[in-house]
């Protein structure tokens, strides 16, 4: 990032109060603190004055130098890995669709493991605040060890075994909110009699998810299932289908424009005047690289009375995550005519670190474990 850009968006955040949701809660990322050097921020063991994010001097420097934070990669790989595990689509359904003209509606709850006592969670959420000073804590020290995500969901079958599902949710303990939708097709459903009778619906289907609620990251998840099932009667009204199925998930999540240092007003520290532009030189750049003397305007952040502008290059965009997933999938549902109950089991089929197509990533998720997601469901169909 430009020196520019970076003093501009400082100056938004001083001005306009930006860079963060108007209550957070525990679940919700803090990305600032992920770096791999904590001594970058004040602190116990740092030179500051213990407010978390605040730029600390590096002793033994001249002209005030500050240790500059190192965004830490692989710890933003590993959350958003595990955030997108639970946001993913659930492909809760057996391989019958609702046929043609039907509908079904319904409530999704779903719990899916974390490693909740990793650094990364514990460093990468909020946390709860001090209930006597209402201050904010500089680390989550007791994250759960489940994500919870409730839905509604709606479906639509449209004939020659074609369905399509939308899907609105949340996530407690944090802001975000999901949405998406599904298509799928089964490729063979509803024979009753004959040899036919003997053989399980198959389908076919994919499904994307979003998110919204976080300015830190933003996180979209695809996947691709397909669902063997087979539905067995039970008397004249009831209907008990279990099934079983594989997904591969393909993952997207990237971050905002992440302040690692929010202690800090860079605006402040520097004594900012505006960019280096004709009409306002940078007095501590009268010569350009020539030596001859040249103003240089370079658009950097003007800082006045000796003060530097180190806190501008402590604005960070941590890298992009491009992951993969292999889950298993199996679960069950009860009709009683109209009404519907179900459950589901998911769990990664190999380690996270397996399941990637890059040394990098692979490198990035060593030794992450499998997770796990328990679904159930309520509803109707008609």
């Amino acid at each position: 990032m430009t020196a520019r850009l970076a003093a501009t968006y400082a100056l938004a955040v001083s001005v306009l109060g930006l860079g963060g949701v108007a209550h957070a809660d525990p679940l919700d990322p803090t990305l600032e603190r992920l770096v791999t050097n904590p001594q970058c921020h004040g602190g116990p063991g740092a030179t500051g004055n213990g407010v978390f994010g605040e730029y600390t001097p590096e002793p033994g420097l001249q002209g005030g130098r500050t240790i500059p934070c190192d965004p830490d990669h692989k710890a933003f790989t590993k959350l958003i890995n595990q955030y997108a595990f639970a946001l993913a689509p659930t492909a809760m359904h057996s391989a019958r669709t609702t046929g043609f003209g039907g509908f079904h509606l319904s409530l999704e709850a779903a719990y899916s493991t974390i490693t909740s006592d990793a650094p990364y969670w514990k460093n990468g959420t909020q946390g709860t605040r001090d209930p006597n000073t209402n201050q904010a804590s500089s680390e989550n020290t007791s994250p759960p060890s489940l994500l919870q995500l409730y839905s509604i969901k709606f479906r639509k079958g449209f004939g020659f075994g074609l369905e399509l599902t939308a899907a609105v949710g949340f996530m407690p303990l944090t802001n975000i909110i999901s949405g998406g939708a599904d298509a799928r097709i089964s490729l063979l459903e509803g024979f009753r009699t004959g040899i036919g009778g003997y053989v399980p619906d198959i389908s076919v289907g994919a499904g994307v998810r979003t998110i919204t609620g976080t300015p830190e990251f933003q996180l979209t998840v695809m996947g691709l299932d397909g669902q063997i099932s087979k539905p067995i009667p039970i008397a004249n009204s009831s209907t008990i289908t279990p099934w079983v199925g594989y997904q591969y998930l393909f993952i997207f999540g990237d971050s905002g424009l992440v302040d690692l240092t929010p202690g800090t007003d860079a605006i402040q520290a520097c004594n900012y005047s505006g960019s280096a532009v004709p009409g306002n030189a940078d007095p501590n750049k009268t010569t350009g690289d020539n030596g001859q003397g040249d103003l240089v305007y370079d658009g950097a952040p003007v800082c006045n009375d000796g003060a530097l502008p180190f806190d501008f290059n402590n604005n960070t965009v941590f890298d992009p995550v491009r992951l993969r997933r292999h889950r298993i999938i199996a679960g069950v549902n009860y009709r009683y005519e109209m009404v519907m109950a179900g459950g589901q089991f998911m769990m990664d089929l190999v380690a996270p670190e397996k399941a990637q197509t890059n040394a990098e990533d692979k490198a990035a998720l060593a030794g992450e474990e499998k997770q796990i997601a328990f679904m159930f469901e309520i509803g109707a169909m008609f």
